[in-house]
């Protein structure tokens, strides 16, 4: 059934109200008539199975026919504070982990970055359409909600960020790191926010470990193996999933 995210005021007395390209995309791409079913997703974790009633040049209404609390979002938040990779390896990060149930997904600079941050007119091109993938991702998946897609900050901006989530896991590659498996058998209980922190390409350097480690980030490391930029972040997500969402 087709999944659409609208702001809860487009929903009112029984009645969802679609605009723009959403109603468009009903109406001309999907070419859906009035009596089909859609899922509409009020961004708020409730989503509501709708029947199409009327449509207008640029407006699709729906009658709702049930609600229910969204049963696809992780039982807490999950931010992804990745390192900018080369490429447009971060646009696959943002879909995998839109898919894999992180929450957000902050890009930042770090010392070994070859990519750096552009300009704010190039950055805020680039900011459309990774908000764009992660929607299409979130469709796709049957997410709840839209994970939020942020402008990329500095390292220190992330760690201070990071900083207010309860579990702070720093994945790190070197030595002096913990086990992940030995840290989450360890917590009692559900986090109630958790954040991940992912290097680029060249890792991160040992000062940037030591800044995390004396700003209490936990150092692990992902396995044996030495994992890709673009593998990491949904590695550490399904080792998260697997902790403390699957039944």
């Amino acid at each position: 059934m087709p999944r659409f995210f609208l702001s809860a005021s487009n929903i009112a007395d029984g009645i969802v109200t679609i605009c723009g390209d959403d109603a468009l995309h009903i109406s001309r791409s999907l070419r859906m008539r009035r009596g089909e079913e859609i899922t509409v997703c009020d961004m708020q974790k409730i989503e509501y199975r709708c029947v199409l009633e009327d449509f207008t040049a640029d407006t699709v209404t729906a009658r709702i026919l049930a609600s229910k609390p969204s049963d696809t979002e992780p039982p807490c938040p999950i931010r992804l504070y990745q390192a900018l990779p080369k490429s447009d390896k971060l646009d696959v990060i943002i879909q995998k982990a839109v898919e894999s149930g992180a929450s957000a997904i902050i890009p930042f600079e770090s010392e070994r970055c070859v990519v750096r941050a552009d300009d704010p007119s190039r950055e805020s091109k680039k900011l459309e359409r990774r908000r764009r993938i992660a929607l299409e991702a979130a469709k796709q998946c049957g997410r709840g909600v839209v994970p939020e897609v942020s402008l990329p900050m500095s390292f220190s901006q992330m760690l201070k960020e990071a900083s207010g989530c309860e579990l702070k896991l720093f994945f790190y590659e070197g030595d002096g790191t913990v086990s992940l498996r030995g840290l989450l058998e360890g917590i009692d209980g559900q986090p109630e926010s958790i954040a991940i922190i992912v290097g680029a390409e060249g890792g991160f350097s040992l000062r940037e470990v030591e800044t995390a480690r004396e700003a209490s980030f936990a150092l692990c490391g992902l396995g044996q193996r030495i994992l890709r930029c673009e593998t990491a972040s949904g590695f550490a997500l399904a080792c998260l999933a697997y902790r403390f969402e699957l039944n």
